[in-house]
């Protein structure tokens, strides 16, 4: 009985560590949705494009920054077998997360 609510009782604590340590990201960091688009021919992909960076509050230089790493990521997942088409076009939902400190320096670097 008392190894069952000394197991008990180390779960609780682990759950317990785990929801305190998940928030912890969302008070020091940014998540922004962006939407490329991937274009493929014959299977091959021709050209990823930026359709959409979702920050209602970014300045022109942090949209191109954030742009160019979505596509960047974008780059790395083309040839990933769920997202290949034969011919078509695919749009994937990048999330980016930035830490808002590194964020305002790019602001201040405008």
């Amino acid at each position: 009985m008392k190894q069952t609510l000394k197991y008990s009782l180390l779960f609780v604590l682990f759950v317990c560590c785990t929801m305190v340590s998940a928030q912890d990201y969302r008070k020091d960091s940014l998540q922004i949705k962006v939407y490329t688009e991937i274009e493929y021919k014959a299977g091959i992909p021709i050209a990823i494009k930026l359709k959409k960076v979702f920050c209602d509050y970014c300045s022109k230089t942090q949209l191109d920054l954030l742009g160019k790493d979505a596509v960047r990521r974008t780059e790395s997942e083309k040839n990933d077998p769920k997202n290949k088409l034969k011919d078509g076009k695919k749009k994937i939902a990048i999330y980016i997360r930035i830490a808002k400190k590194d964020f305002a320096r790019i602001r201040e670097d405008e």
